[in-house]
């Protein structure tokens, strides 16, 4: 078994380094994170620079700055050194996740479906692609799969062993997600899908002392990371702040929230972040760039396009304009409601998740018009189009592990002695193994969440791929698991 495994990460590495080498590239927010490690490291204060002075911010949480800064200490101030410390901890993640994987399986095919969750970690080309951009997500998704293996792990010690309450697990488990919330301020999500899981559980066993020592040792987990933030931001901002600002916005910056009410109510694309939000206050937004879908009417078209006239004078977003779009905002989703609060999430959920995620790689990402496509960009549309299905085959080996992992015990399970279901055929669909619902409920609850960001970006999700990757594996069992 050492030999698969090792080329496992082998192979998973050099898949990272060629991303490292041959499309290293910058986001919108990775110009922020290395200044803020630079002025880490130089002047000692967490802080960006505003007008030529350095001011004390939480605008943006501190983990990814502290691991820049710690590369940067350990291996010289070099992009490179960065992508390649990303790499190496891209691969540690592969190994999470396929530990989290083996925990769901039954015990005589753990190696397998370990293994398996080790290939299916290492050669994903989505989370390996963000090796090569000074982003959080790499770290993100590390601390994401610490935290989960850490949970399934502690409720599994609980519902199978017998431990009354496993502290030290959950403690752990508050930790990983503290750890990573510093990192992702949405990191709570974690906790709170743990915690519905295990309210739901106990409260129908009547164990309500139960959800009380579990729940206060997941949030004495949570605040260790969080509390030497919190108390930062007392002394050098006046106030107690956990999580970063939704916003991202600097003391005093003025937050344009009916503008972002307004693009709820049709942004529901990733390329319409191009047109519109983050033109702001950057750029000017043009009326004739915006998609049709976006007004109602022609009278509406010409609202939003004096707003924007008046937006484009001085690329500022005053809080009179703001209004304008705040009730612009209130008068759509007063003709449309399911379209605001059904529509347009459930196509923003298709766009986090069923697309050939190029967005950091040099391809556009259309597959339409076909014809023109293949003439005029053909490497363009094949890359996009196998990247698109490399995604979806992700997604149905998750669907179909999931469904393993539910779906327990054959007709002779059902007429087991003391069955409930004794002399039913078919299969007795179940919560599955211990562990399962919580991976089950983080998906769905971070996927709603993100529906009401206000730019629903693909990379999103990647936090969500240790779960697709750990139940995708579990299609390599060979046994079942009522046995």
């Amino acid at each position: 078994m050492r030999r698969p495994v090792v080329a496992a990460a082998l192979t998973g590495f050099a898949l990272r380094l060629g991303f490292v080498r041959f499309f290293p590239t910058t986001g919108g927010d990775s110009a922020a994170y290395l200044e803020l490690a630079r002025n880490l490291l130089d002047l000692h204060t967490y802080g960006l620079l505003r007008d030529g002075r350095l001011v004390p911010t939480d605008a943006r949480p501190p983990g990814y700055p502290l691991f820049v800064a710690a590369v940067y200490s350990l291996a010289g101030r070099s992009t490179i050194a960065l992508l390649v410390a990303q790499a190496i901890l891209d691969v540690a993640a592969c190994f999470l996740i396929a530990a989290l994987a083996a925990r769901l399986a039954p015990e005589p095919d753990r190696p397998r479906v370990r293994l398996a969750a080790l290939w299916l970690a290492a050669l994903c080309p989505f989370t390996a692609n963000y090796t090569a951009v000074p982003l959080t997500e790499v770290l993100a998704v590390f601390l994401t799969s610490a935290t989960l293996l850490l949970l399934v792990r502690a409720w599994q010690r609980e519902e199978i062993t017998g431990v009354s309450c496993d502290r030290l697990g959950w403690l752990l488990g508050g930790t990983a997600a503290g750890l990573a919330t510093l990192v992702r301020p949405e990191s709570p999500l974690l906790l709170a899908s743990a915690g519905a899981v295990i309210g739901w559980t106990c409260a129908k066993r009547g164990q309500w002392l139960r959800i009380a020592r579990i729940g206060i040792w997941l949030a004495a987990g949570l605040m260790l990371p969080l509390v030497p933030w919190g108390v930062r931001n007392a002394v050098t901002l006046g106030r107690v702040q956990f999580l970063a600002s939704r916003y991202a916005e600097m003391t005093g910056d003025y937050v344009p929230r009916g503008f972002y009410a307004w693009t709820n109510t049709w942004l529901v694309r990733f390329r319409d972040v191009y047109l519109a939000p983050w033109k702001l206050e950057l750029q000017p937004i043009l009326i004739d760039d915006l998609p049709t879908y976006a007004f109602d009417s022609p009278e509406e078209r010409e609202r939003v396009a004096r707003l924007l006239d008046e937006y484009n004078e001085s690329l500022t977003i005053t809080p009179q304009i703001d209004q304008g779009f705040a009730e612009l905002a209130r008068e759509r989703t007063h003709r449309h409601p399911l379209r605001t609060w059904l529509a347009i999430p459930l196509e923003r959920i298709a766009t986090l998740w069923l697309t050939p995620r190029v967005e950091l790689l040099p391809y556009t990402g259309h597959l339409t018009p076909l014809e023109d496509k293949w003439e005029y960009d053909r490497q363009d549309l094949l890359v996009t189009l196998a990247l698109w299905l490399v995604n979806l085959v992700y997604l149905l080996l998750a669907a179909a592990g999931c469904w393993m992992l539910l779906a327990r015990g054959r007709l002779a399970e059902a007429r087991a002695p003391g069955s409930p279901l004794a002399g039913h055929a078919g299969l007795t669909v179940t919560l599955g193994p211990p562990g399962v619902m919580f991976l089950i409920a983080y998906v769905v609850i971070r996927t709603l969440f993100l529906t009401q960001v206000e730019t629903p970006e693909p990379r999103y999700v990647l936090e969500c791929f240790p779960v697709v990757i750990a139940l995708a594996a579990q299609v390599w069992r060979r046994h079942e698991s009522a046995r």
